[in-house]
């Protein structure tokens, strides 16, 4: 066997290999004579038949036996003699053979190999990283929405129309011009006026009328309402104020806070809100600096992506895509508009997340950057206590070789950012700075990564 290397790209290889004719013919002959002692041909015994008979019956199967065979075997044993490790399938191509002709078999393999980081260049990253803002007035706004929460509604007893931050107690009927509205009917429904839980004027129609007083509306469902066939339809609206109340707040007091949990009083619930707003924060915070310093490290080294690594992360995440827009309750059209609207975003971001991987990798093995067991079982106990799930059914799960994979990667990767962090320049920015940054850098994008 001969083979020759040709380098096509960066990347992608090609193998030009020659069997002898004499390997080609001995190829046949053990094909044929392996059939004959097994056939069954008409007008002869089992394992009778002579090699021309065989020939002429079973010639195209052997044909199609013997090539493979041959692409298999001499395929691997010239990769082997040129050190050569393919990422992906090989597209063979190469000239017809018989076996009856004498000639050498000849065929060529064209594949891509995985890109070589000899080194990487890391020290001295710039990044920013977002200070994190003081937390009193993010405290008060999620006690005004606990607060909101556990409002009861009550019956107003003014005397005095309906205006916005009412509840409403409504009956109404829904007309189109080709008839009733489907589902646009009810009896005594309470609308908080002000929420926009209904189209465009509905709300606004009923702010001024007083209990028992009666109105038409005239409206039109917009032009994107999410049921096609109303979309931009004109509708009427007969309605009636049956009733009026309000929601009644709870005020912030120790008896409300003790009503919450184990609170001695509203201060040990302030401290818990600003406690768990901070932890939370705080990992918000370390993941965008992680990611910077990700998107720095993949600007500063170049490296090419694969077309069949390419291929297969986009192909992952538009199916990732697909899946959550179809829980949202979205068409396939609609999937697919969002698709071709955003594929040249979702080329991008494939080709950022295999060069990150590849760079991470590359890292991770020139600084002798591993995962140990220890860390493995601690991120499997953080998982416990974000889900809730037992640390030992956890544990089975990624006992699975391809998950645990994925978690021994998952806890490098976040090995080897800390390590870049340590070597960065970092430099600490506002939040609106930040994202004033992203706005022009990346305007009107999805929020894909990278």
């Amino acid at each position: 066997m001969k083979s020759t290397i040709e380098k096509l790209s960066t990347l992608e290889r090609k193998l030009n290999i020659e069997v002898p004719a004499g390997e080609v013919q001995a190829a046949f002959d053990r094909a044929f004579r392996g059939i004959q002692k097994q056939a069954k041909i008409k007008g002869f015994r089992q394992g009778k038949a002579p090699i021309s008979t065989v020939r002429s019956v079973f010639g195209d199967r052997v044909r199609q036996d013997v090539v493979q065979d041959l692409i298999q075997a001499s395929y691997s044993a010239a990769l082997k003699e040129h050190t050569l490790d393919p990422i992906s399938y090989p597209t063979i191509e190469f000239d017809p053979i018989d076996g009856d002709d004498d000639k050498d078999f000849s065929f060529s393999a064209e594949f891509e190999v995985r890109p070589v980081v000899t080194s990487v260049s890391f020290d001295k990253l710039k990044v920013k990283k977002e200070v994190r803002a003081p937390s009193d007035q993010r405290v008060d706004a999620v006690l005004e929405d606990i607060r909101k929460s556990r409002a009861q509604t009550v019956p107003l007893l003014e005397d005095r129309p309906a205006q916005k931050g009412d509840v409403a107690v409504l009956d109404f009927e829904g007309m189109l011009l080709s008839g009733p509205l489907e589902g646009g009917s009810a009896q005594g429904h309470e609308l908080e006026l002000g929420a926009s839980s209904f189209i465009p004027g509905f709300e606004e129609g009923i702010e001024g009328l007083r209990v028992g007083q009666e109105k038409s509306l005239h409206l039109a469902f917009p032009d994107d309402y999410q049921a096609k066939d109303l979309a931009g339809k004109s509708v009427t609206f007969k309605v009636k104020l049956t009733g009026l109340k309000r929601k009644d707040v709870p005020e912030l007091t120790d008896a409300f806070a003790a009503t919450l949990g184990p609170y001695a009083d509203l201060q040990a619930l302030r401290d818990e809100i600003r406690k768990d707003l901070d932890d939370r924060e705080s990992k918000r915070i370390d993941e965008d600096l992680r990611n910077r310093v990700m998107r720095a490290l993949v600007e500063r080294n170049p490296v090419d992506v694969p077309k069949a690594f390419h291929a297969d992360q986009k192909k992952a995440l538009v199916e990732d895509l697909r899946r959550r827009m179809a829980q949202q309750g979205l068409d396939e059209a609609k999937i697919e508009e969002y698709r071709q609207k955003w594929d040249a975003d979702f080329d991008l971001t494939a080709a950022y997340m295999i060069r990150s991987s590849i760079l991470i990798d590359a890292i991770a093995d020139e600084q002798k950057i591993q995962a140990t067991s220890s860390e493995l079982d601690a991120k499997v106990r953080d998982h416990a206590l974000e889900t809730g799930i037992e640390a030992s059914k956890i544990r089975e799960f990624y006992a699975d070789p391809e998950r645990k994979s994925r978690l021994t990667y998952q806890v490098t990767e976040q090995k080897v950012l800390d390590f870049l962090i340590s070597k960065a320049e970092v430099r600490e920015a506002s939040r609106h700075e930040l994202e004033a940054e992203a706005e022009r850098n990346e305007p009107g994008r999805p929020g894909a990564r990278p």
